[in-house]
């Protein structure tokens, strides 16, 4: 939890503090960043703690707009890329170099190597604020947390310890059977009776990271071998790889359904009747990913209707978490973010969600759909601070080892 603060309303000449004294949920801290404004505004889920100026890349050095998180904090720390540079309460939001921390340089306008500068006396108090995963929010122009409601959203539950069932199987499609009969687990606790005076104290439960995003390639192999192997066509090991036997398990499958071989060796085509002839309904579009503590620990098919259609880049995050109660609270941000025509034509997307005033967060949830396994075992999971980014790219090339979900985010050319 994070520590109880007290500050004094003049400390910062320019920087506020909305209030003299604030304690509450390191962990459910947004920190906005904008470039345009070269402005800071921390959230405690709607609410403003602080704000501050900060500067952020100069032209060659610009700070990557997107969805970070604290990776690592230090009270004092020297730059590996720019001749030992000190960067005194760092904050590191990527492994690649970017990070918070104190200069005695903040102009109003870009003037870093990419980091983001506060004032000496903020930034010492923004890190006695935070935790490490404490999310940072980058963009150009301002965005503002706001609450949401929606029947996608994950409602919390009391679970068994650790919040979690069989943490070390790796989920595959909700929609895909194994052929395994259902197995009872016994369980050494017992929920009271109704009426019984019993209180079962439920312990707090880490944060998840979930992203929500379209199929890639590796998912698609992967599900695909399975079913394959479950036809009696030897795809090999499932591991997301096209190899030998899978390309042989494929192009034999087209044979008895009278798929041509020559061409693109995994077609809709193919898919759709692979999943047909499986029982499997339609091929799904997206896929759920979960990390805790930096470190991945599921992921699942899901449903996404009209594919077709961007669904745009959106956080959203929980706040008073009560697995009691069963209820929560949800803030969510769009963040503009602009696809290449190539990247589109790779996606399957025929209409980009460019303009985030149409293309928010609500609408984005009303077609996402989540098998009732993966969305029980999510509740189990939930702690304060739980966080779901939706983005149409997959994993960005900042997520990796150490991290949660990192989403780089482009503005439209001008």
């Amino acid at each position: 939890m994070i520590k109880s603060l007290a500050f004094s309303l003049g400390l910062l000449s320019a920087t506020a503090l909305v209030t003299p004294a604030w304690a509450g949920g390191g962990g459910t801290l947004q920190i906005m960043v904008s470039k345009d404004t070269q402005q800071m505004v921390v959230y405690d889920g709607g609410q403003v703690v602080a704000t501050s100026k900060v500067s952020t890349g100069k032209q060659g050095h610009t700070t990557p707009s997107g969805i970070f998180s604290i990776l690592e904090k230090k009270k004092y720390h020297e730059s590996n890329l720019y001749s030992n540079a000190p960067m005194p309460w760092m904050q590191r939001i990527t492994w690649s170099g970017v990070a918070l921390h104190e200069s005695n340089s903040v102009p109003n306008y870009p003037a870093s190597h990419g980091c983001v500068r506060m004032p000496g006396d903020f930034a010492k108090a923004l890190f006695q604020m935070t935790e490490r995963g404490a999310h940072v929010i980058i963009t150009d122009k301002p965005v503002v947390p706001v609450s949401i409601s929606h029947a996608t959203l994950f409602k919390p539950t009391a679970s068994t310890e650790g919040g979690q069932l069989l943490s070390d199987a790796q989920l595959r499609p909700g929609n895909i059977e194994t052929g395994a009969k259902p197995v009872e687990v016994a369980m050494i606790d017992v929920l009271p009776k109704a009426g019984a005076s019993a209180t079962v104290a439920l312990d707090d439960l880490p944060p998840v990271r979930i992203l929500i995003t379209r199929r890639g390639e590796r998912e698609t192999i992967l599900d695909m071998q399975v079913l394959l192997n479950e036809l009696g066509f030897d795809a090999g090991v499932p591991d997301g790889h096209i190899g030998r036997l899978t390309v042989s398990a494929v192009n034999g499958f087209k044979r008895w359904k009278g798929i041509a071989t020559g061409g693109e060796l995994i077609s809709a085509e193919m898919l759709t009747g692979l999943y047909k002839a499986a029982g499997k309904g339609e091929p799904p579009a997206g896929q759920i990913l979960v990390r805790q503590k930096f470190k991945p620990m599921f992921e699942a098919p899901i449903g996404i209707s009209s594919p077709e259609i961007a669904l745009g880049t959106h956080f959203i995050e929980a706040t008073d978490v009560n697995r009691y109660s069963g209820k929560a609270e949800w803030h969510a941000v769009s963040l503009e973010n602009h696809l290449s025509p190539a990247t589109l034509k790779r996606l399957g997307i025929v209409i980009p969600a460019d303009n985030t005033a149409v293309f928010d967060a609500s609408r984005a949830l009303d077609r996402i759909t989540i098998p009732a396994d993966i969305r029980a075992r999510i509740e189990a999971m939930l702690g304060e601070g739980s966080s779901i980014t939706i983005s149409d790219t997959g994993i960005g090339p900042e997520t990796g080892p150490g991290t949660d979900f990192i989403t780089i985010t482009r503005k439209k050319p001008v």
